[in-house]
């Protein structure tokens, strides 16, 4: 009979012993929910982030290799192995930069309009004059496209070609004048006179990638006061470039 109470007691004591434990699990398990259920807009953002990409290689321009990447939120890089001087060698370079909502919209639209660069998008036309292999990609989580041309006769792939090819300018000014003012602050005044010619004829996009440079060369005492007053012109520049 005492056995038997034992094995009663036993028996009854189970639920006593899993109630603790699966309440205990439960705290575990509702933290981490919580914070999944806090964090997932942010991980649903990172996911949507679409992305476009474009490379030029163009052997004896200058630079002859260079690839620009434009994220939707804003966020780019910048890869190119041009030259600091005519006499250097070619010198690989790396920028993260941000563009403004106003150019990132302006590329994502020229890319839904040339259907993401899905297909043919060069003219093939025989006896064109080489202008270089330039590719266009487009990535996102649902789709890709990817295509390479020398010349196309789509509206909306030269615009956006020439956007990228006047971002590539206005980096390789700010690249040359970061070096000038560090080593050679007599080239300043000549590199200054050919990127304000350069804004006039509209060539060069998103000025206020490079603004902090020319705040640089501004503040630069040593600086002759003419170069800093191109540069204090091309910061002025930038400022309208956002409007």
């Amino acid at each position: 009979m005492a056995s038997d109470k034992s094995s009663g007691n036993v028996g009854a004591s189970v639920p006593l012993v899993h109630k603790p434990a699966a309440a205990g699990r439960w705290r575990l398990y509702l933290p981490c929910a919580l914070f999944l259920a806090l964090r997932w807009p942010f991980f649903a953002s990172a996911q949507e982030v679409a992305a476009v990409t474009f490379t030029l290689d163009f052997p004896g321009s200058e630079p002859s290799h260079y690839v620009i990447s434009v994220s939707s939120d804003g966020h780019s890089a910048y890869e190119s192995d041009g030259k600091l001087s005519p006499d250097s060698e070619a010198d690989p370079f790396h920028l993260n930069f941000s563009v403004s909502p106003a150019t990132s919209k302006t590329i994502f639209d020229l890319a839904k309009r040339a259907h993401y660069f899905q297909g043919q998008i060069d003219s093939n036309k025989r006896g064109l004059a080489s202008t270089g292999a330039k590719t266009l990609t487009y990535k996102d989580a649902q789709q890709s496209g990817s295509a390479t041309y020398n010349y196309s006769p789509i509206a909306a792939v030269q615009q956006v070609t020439q956007l990228f090819q006047n971002l590539s300018m206005t980096l390789e000014y700010g690249r040359r004048l970061q070096y000038f003012h560090r080593y050679q602050k007599l080239a300043l005044d000549e590199e200054l006179k050919r990127m304000e010619e350069a804004a006039k004829e509209n060539n060069l996009q998103e000025l206020p990638a490079v603004v902090p440079i020319l705040q640089l060369i501004v503040s630069d005492s040593t600086v002759i006061n003419p170069v800093r007053a191109r540069a204090q012109r091309m910061i002025e520049r930038a400022g309208l470039s956002q409007r």
